[in-house]
């Protein structure tokens, strides 16, 4: 009778600690916590996942859906999901795989931020001071010194565009990151500078692209160094505007005149590429010889004409 009656107590207990050990097991999990659950069961609208709990959690349908509107997952995959709400109104676990996603972006920038590592984004709208980016979800804003390492001209083209970015600051309560490209392009243009200047001596021809024109010469990059190519250095002609020769963005030949290292100045030369003219004159003009030429000037002594530039 003893036997029996502690059968009949230990089988009342069954259940009762059952349910202790599964509502223990439910407060393992949190809400927001990320967790990992099997598909089971797929209808037009919505995922059924087991997550382990008394009841299949459920996601939206769409967010399994790719940009060409194709469900990426089937029965059985496994995936990896937000715990939104431990039951919702019809007993299901609310999920969301948006946010999870959402959660291991922000763990890749927070990464990238304290590794100082790049990561690839695309520009998608200009706003004041800057520009929206978004990095795999997550809009993160770009200042407008932060773009390049110079002022840009036509900021709209950037829309669309990808480039890699560092992140410079986040804030994952906020949802607030603040990325640069000029950083990027810093560390580039540093590396091409040490390796110009490991090549760089008087007298030798290099290869420079205009990026800058005054009234009395025009700047070359030349390779993360900038050059100065003067205005009497143009041309064996009279120039009396660099723009006469030369435009921005027009990538020349030139000769490295001068070079001090001290305070980093490079004398270019353009003309100096070509042989000046009165070196071979004799071979060119004989005496009497009857030849076409374009007046360029006139005094009240005369009249000068150039025969060919620089003569």
């Amino acid at each position: 009778m003893f036997a029996e009656d502690q059968k009949s107590r230990a089988g009342e207990a069954g259940p009762s600690e059952f349910e202790k050990l599964l509502s223990a097991d439910l407060k393992a999990f949190k809400e927001g916590d990320i967790i990992t659950g099997t598909v089971i069961e797929m209808t037009k609208d919505s995922v059924m996942i087991d997550v382990g709990y008394k009841s299949e959690g459920v996601v939206a349908l769409r967010e399994f859906r790719g940009e060409d509107g194709e469900v990426s997952i089937k029965v059985g995959d496994e995936v990896t999901v937000l715990l939104e709400k431990r039951e919702d109104d019809h007993g299901y676990v609310r999920l969301s795989k948006s946010k999870a996603d959402q959660y291991k972006v922000w763990d890749t920038l927070i990464e990238a931020c304290e590794n100082n590592t790049p990561v690839p984004g695309c520009i998608t709208q200009r706003i004041k001071g800057g520009f929206y980016v978004d990095v795999n979800g997550v809009t993160a804003f770009l200042p407008g010194s932060q773009v390049d390492l110079k002022p840009v001209r036509n900021p709209d083209a950037l829309i669309g565009q990808e480039f890699e970015f560092v992140v410079l600051k986040h804030n994952r309560r906020k949802n607030n990151v603040i990325i640069s490209r000029r950083t990027i392009l810093e560390k580039e243009r540093e590396a091409l500078r040490e390796i110009t200047l490991a090549n760089l001596e008087e007298g030798a021809l290099v290869e420079g692209l205009v990026k800058n024109i005054t009234d009395y010469g025009a700047f070359l990059d030349l390779g993360g160094i900038d050059g100065l190519v003067h205005l009497t250095d143009l041309s064996w002609g009279k120039v009396s505007h660099p723009t006469q020769i030369l435009n921005i963005g027009d990538t020349v030949t030139v000769k490295v005149l001068k070079y001090n290292k001290e305070d980093g100045k490079i004398s270019l030369g353009l003309k100096q590429t070509k042989e000046d003219p009165w070196l071979s004159v004799g071979d060119k003009y004989e005496k009497g010889a009857r030849v076409r030429g374009r007046v360029v000037n006139i005094t009240d002594y005369g009249c000068f004409v150039e025969l060919e530039q620089g003569l």
